[in-house]
């Protein structure tokens, strides 16, 4: 049962993989590809680390993975907003058809 469990995570995770990199190809600006880049690495490389653990099980191989997904839970969401806060104050401009700019106005006030 956990095999099973195990093996489709890893299928869902390989598909949030492949979404997150096609963002990355098909998204305008820096923004909205380092939310693809963020959402593809939590989701689809927790997803395939957490069905490595079921499969695996308490052995030497599925703590690895459980502890490299708490280590990827921690840092890849920070790293993106720091990326992104970082490209903003450096001057990187949002696409063109971007709506609001919510942290461009609570700068500027």
């Amino acid at each position: 049962m956990n095999e099973t469990i195990g093996i489709s995570l890893i299928v869902i995770g390989l598909v949030f993989d492949f979404l997150g990199c096609l963002g990355l190809v098909r998204f305008p600006d820096v923004y909205t590809r380092l939310q693809a880049s963020a959402k593809c690495v939590t989701l689809g490389t927790c997803g395939i680390l957490f069905g490595l653990f079921l499969f695996k099980g308490f052995s030497a191989t599925g703590m690895k993975a459980l502890l490299c997904l708490a280590f990827i839970l921690l840092t890849a969401p920070v790293s993106a907003h720091v990326l992104a806060r970082g490209a903003y104050r450096s001057g990187v401009k949002p696409c063109k058809d971007t709506v609001i700019d919510q942290y461009g106005e609570s700068i500027n006030k």
